[in-house]
């Protein structure tokens, strides 16, 4: 049965992301006739973060979708990417594991996005190995193309050693704090 909530659900993804003022309008009106709506609550969370950068916002959307149905699907590759974006590491390596538990989930998008988190905190190495069970989980031709073509860009990234970028990270970010704040020192 298709009520007026889901009009406007369908209203918004068919709107999503080349018409945001369409995409908008329509969320608002299927979170005022639902406001716990997980597909509407989803592709709101997308809006704020892929769209505004809002990743607080983003995250808080994706999270009331979770607690309406914690095995919700459709949100878990986007409320990784938020968590990433957000540098939120540790609760998107606690989700990704949770989700590769859940029947029916992507596992290979699940790896990915594991290897991505590896990649964001500079451990390469995990990072290309993960790629490889992404790989294997896969089941299209298209995504293992893309597979490779992300396992290329991190090695690119993997020649230098994954400790030193670390060090130098934090030692570059020191002299910067040091410098705008040294008076507190």
């Amino acid at each position: 049965m298709v009520t007026k909530n889901n009009n406007y659900v369908f209203k918004a993804l068919d709107a999503y992301p080349y018409e945001l003022e369409n995409c908008v309008e329509a969320l608002n009106y299927a979170l005022s006739y639902n406001e716990n709506d997980e597909m509407a609550l989803s592709l709101m969370g997308r809006v704020y973060a892929e769209i505004l950068t809002n990743y607080e916002e983003g995250i808080i959307c994706y999270k009331l979708v979770l607690a309406e149905n914690i095995n919700n699907l459709e949100v878990q590759p986007h409320y990784i990417n938020a968590l990433l974006w957000n540098e939120n590491y540790k609760e998107a390596e606690e989700f990704i594991k949770y989700a590769l538990t859940v029947k029916g989930s992507d596992k290979a998008m699940l790896y990915l996005k594991k290897a991505n988190l590896y990649e964001h905190k500079k451990e390469y190495s995990k990072a290309i190995d993960v790629l490889k069970l992404a790989h294997i989980n896969a089941f299209n031709n298209e995504f293992i193309e893309y597979l490779k073509s992300e396992k290329e860009r991190i090695k690119t990234k993997s020649f230098i050693k994954d400790d030193s970028v670390k060090e130098k990270e934090t030692e570059v970010t020191n002299k910067k704090i040091k410098r705008k704040f040294g008076f507190l020192f």
